[in-house]
């Protein structure tokens, strides 16, 4: 489950797909308190008609003679519940930032959406985990989920896990940007880093860019909805650091209506005079005289000379004594063709005004949906409800009869009135309109989401206590979560990261990181130098001496043990040893722990092909899929991959701690 959307699926099928229902982490308060529903009611007072005729029990009308003579009867008002699937007002999300706000009402949705599902009884249960939640709320889920269904097994995984399982790699620093809050867990070997683990940073998600947008839009008249719509559109855009914005004096060259241009020869932008084919030495295009599909002027009188078919009347032209202006006719001809398509060459030759893409446009035009409720009106200006009855024929009329009962018992008027509500919902809640927007549409995260994000990657990442795996979490960055769908912010972040942490592998650094820290370098002062009387030391007290680098000694004898003095075989083997044992204790002493060589973005596996069309911002769920079949089917308990019902009856809630991935 996720602060804003809850993914969720009744088996496993033979190729993973996404979720097959999707559900709103919400719930509406009911009547009692405690007591939630799914969906909106909504209370709604109609006129009940008066029965001025009963129906006999063979079917004919009998009138009510007791009714006094003179007295009016008035409509009676009827109380009716309908449910409005489409509107959030009043809305509760037991799930704020990932962490569990409300227990009664998340109790209540998991209700809803095992309910949902109905699957049968001997069906186990994995529940992907936030890194938000405690021991505590481990164990309260775990009693929920045993107590409340009756599950035969139960798994509870963590999301950081689930990224990795779906993307096969047991290395990898897991950036999971949600609604409200970013989440990044470096992960070693399948095993969750809790140390130094960003948990539910905040500001750092999606409702941040929307909050960021509004703040800059809000004066221009945008609200909330249409920031948010805008930054799912196309034309929300995080720019990589570093690029320049599109301004006024950018905007001369391009082209805004390519039909117009291709037409009139127009580029498309502003007011003003537009500048003719013509005038760019080039043949004016459309119908008529003169005029690239047309005839010219001097090809009309020639074909005088032609018959009806177009073919040249020899004898006619012979016999009007005209040959000699005739041939100087089509020598002209053929030079004034000539010169038209050399023109046109060169006018074909001058480059074309092409389309700017959205980065360079100084403005772009947003679509959106604004919502309508139930209640107002539509674009006649009528009720949705009172359009569709006069698109039947007007106002209904009073009914003398009661309306009939259907044969399953069900009331044709509530059949009705669902009917009702079902095209009041599909045709009167939205209508399309387009706004303008600015560069604003580029600054989402110009408050320093991104560098906060930055920081705490860099903080995650040296926290890991194995130093050799630094290098490979660097190299595996995975970074998901619907707030990370805004075009650009993958490439965005990527950037960053490059620019503040990135080091090349070039650098003199790199030399001097090789060297361990407590070994001495030979200094220039003349005391290393050999004296004569140091030839009868022991080549073992020359090893030991502190001024002697054993590494350039070692890298020395090691490929030409030759160069070694007269008995300093020992002491060759004695250094090797150390040096063999100083690097089990230090790992590896060429891992750069400190700052990366290299950054890379692992991708999702090509054989998940359902996956390549929907994205991987939502891979977690993918992973859940895999582990459910590796534990549920492939293991079958003997790792303690889930919690089992005998188990959890010896062990009790607190027993979920022994059993996970």
């Amino acid at each position: 489950p996720g602060s804003q959307t809850t993914l969720a699926q009744l088996g496993l099928p033979e190729s993973f797909t996404p979720a097959r229902l999707r559900l709103s982490t919400r719930m509406f308060p009911a009547e009692k308190v405690n007591e939630w529903e799914p969906l909106k009611v909504r209370e709604k007072k109609v006129k009940k008609p008066s029965q001025l005729a009963v129906s006999g029990g063979d079917g004919v009308d009998q009138e009510m003679k007791d009714a006094p003579e003179g007295e009016s009867y008035e409509d009676e008002e009827e109380t009716i519940y309908e449910e409005d699937p489409t509107t959030d007002e009043g809305a509760v999300y037991p799930l704020r930032d990932g962490r569990v706000a409300n227990w009664s009402c998340f109790f209540a949705f998991l209700t809803h959406v095992h309910n949902t599902l109905s699957p049968p009884l001997h069906t186990p249960i994995l529940v992907i985990a936030q890194p938000t939640w405690t021991e505590q709320d481990h164990e309260t889920l775990t009693q929920f989920f045993f107590e409340k269904f009756k599950t035969p097994a139960f798994c509870m995984m963590d999301s950081a896990l689930a990224v990795c399982y779906a993307y096969g790699v047991q290395t990898a620093t897991v950036v999971d940007v949600g609604h409200g809050k970013c989440d990044i867990t470096a992960v070693n070997d399948f095993l969750v880093n809790s140390l130094g683990r960003g948990v539910a940073i905040p500001g750092c998600g999606g409702e941040g860019m929307t909050q960021r947008l509004f703040d800059l839009l809000g004066p221009k008249g945008f609200t909330k909805d249409i920031c948010e719509q805008l930054k799912r559109s196309n034309i929300c855009e995080i720019l990589p650091p570093g690029t320049h914005l599109p301004s006024e004096a950018d905007q001369g060259n391009g082209v805004v209506n390519p039909a117009a241009a291709a037409s009139t020869g127009a580029n498309g932008i502003g007011t003003g005079p537009r500048g003719s084919i013509a005038g760019q030495g080039g043949v004016p295009r459309g119908p008529g005289i003169g005029t690239e599909v047309g005839d010219d002027e001097n090809y009309r009188e020639i074909k005088d000379g032609e018959d009806n078919d177009g073919v040249l009347d020899v004898a006619s032209i012979v016999a009007s004594g005209k040959t000699s202006e005739f041939l100087a006719k089509k020598e002209r001809e053929k030079a004034e063709k000539a010169a038209a398509k050399k023109a046109a060459a060169d006018a074909a030759a001058v480059p074309k005004p092409i389309r700017l893409p959205n980065s360079q446009r100084l403005k772009a035009t947003l679509h959106y949906d604004e919502r309508r409720s139930l209640g107002e009106m539509n674009g006649n200006g009528k009720r949705a409800a009172e359009a569709d009855g006069g698109a039947e024929g007007g106002e209904p009329k009073r009914q003398k009869t009661p309306e009939p009962v259907a044969a399953d018992g069900g009331d044709t008027g509530t059949m009705s009135r669902k009917e009702e509500r079902r095209r009041n919902r599909d045709n009167a809640l939205f209508i399309r309109k387009d706004i303008e927007v600015g560069i604003e549409r580029f600054k989402a995260v110009d408050n320093g989401i991104l560098e906060h994000i930055a920081d705490s990657i860099h903080r995650c990442i040296l926290s890991v206590a194995e130093v050799s795996k630094r290098s490979e979490l660097w190299d595996s960055m995975i970074i998901l979560g619907n707030g990370s769908k805004i075009r650009g912010f993958k490439d965005a972040l990527i950037g960053i990261l490059t620019a503040k942490y990135l080091i090349s592998p070039s650098s003199a650094t790199i030399f001097t990181s090789e060297l361990p820290s407590n070994f001495s370098t030979p200094l220039a002062t003349g005391a290393n130098t050999p004296l004569p009387h140091a030839q009868s030391q022991t080549p073992l007290s020359h090893h030991a001496g502190p001024s002697v680098n054993p590494l350039l000694l070692a890298a020395t004898t090691a490929s030409n043990p030759t160069l070694a003095p007269p008995g300093a075989q020992q002491a060759h083997l004695h250094s090797q040893l150390q040096l063999q044992h100083f690097h089990q204790q230090q790992q590896s002493h060429s891992s750069h722990g400190q700052s990366p060589t290299s950054i890379k973005v692992a991708r999702i596996p090509e054989y998940f092909s359902e996956w390549k069309e929907v994205g991987s911002e939502e891979a977690a769920f993918l992973g859940a899929q895999v582990a459910a079949k590796v534990v549920f089917i492939v293991d079958q308990g003997l790792s303690k991959g889930f919690m089992s019902r005998t188990e959890y009856n010896d062990l009790g809630p607190q027993g979920i701690h022994e059993f996970g991935l």
